[in-house]
């Protein structure tokens, strides 16, 4: 009579620890690896940070980067022409002004083609 209850309780347990490994392994893929990916392509974007590039800080800040070294950058604020020293952990992220006028030229196209569109109806 005991042997059997003693079976029963040490599968129950097995179960326990499985799904407790499982819900562990759930929340490194779901939380922790996706994180470490985001910090990795974060550290890559502000070491690739060089003179010219137009930047926006975490405060908000928006200028171009005046200067450019290991750990830090001194940024120019483009109305008032304002330079500013900053860490390197400081920028939220690299705007590429490239990248804004490929999109705003598809706007432009997409407008056209409906404004064409429309004309013809």
């Amino acid at each position: 009579m005991f042997a059997g209850g003693g079976a029963a309780s040490a599968g129950s347990g097995m179960q326990s620890i499985i799904m407790i490994l499982v819900m562990l392994g759930l929340f490194y893929f779901m939380a922790i690896r996706p994180q470490k990916k985001r910090e990795k392509e974060v550290n890559e974007m502000r070491s690739s940070i060089k003179a010219g590039d137009e930047i926006i800080t975490i405060g908000g800040i928006y200028g171009k980067v005046f200067q450019a070294k290991e750990d830090y950058i001194v940024i120019e604020v483009i109305p008032s022409k304002v330079k500013m020293k900053f860490t390197k952990w400081a920028v939220s992220s690299v705007v590429n002004s490239k990248a804004v006028k490929e999109i705003e030229e598809e706007v432009d196209e997409v407008v056209e083609e409906i404004q064409e569109e429309s004309e013809t109806e």
